[in-house]
């Protein structure tokens, strides 16, 4: 049984990996977004429309990242 439990363990770590790296992955590229953005509307209040939903979602993101980050032990 305890190698059943074990299994299960580095299948359960292994999903948080991955949603980890998926986390890293969507940071990324929401400021990427949030600089191409920035460059188009130069001085826009449309702009400030525009990110402020974006650098929401990246906090939330970065939120999401610290927890698994205790969680894997990875600081």
């Amino acid at each position: 049984m305890t190698g059943l439990s074990e299994i299960e363990s580095l299948k359960s770590e292994n999903q948080k990996l991955r949603k980890y790296i998926s986390l890293i992955s969507a940071e990324i590229e929401l400021i990427q977004r949030v600089g191409e953005i920035r460059q188009n509307f130069i001085s826009s209040d449309d702009s400030k429309h525009i990110i402020t939903p974006i650098m929401d979602r990246i906090f939330r993101i970065k939120d999401e990242k610290l927890t698994l980050q205790k969680e894997l032990d990875l600081d």
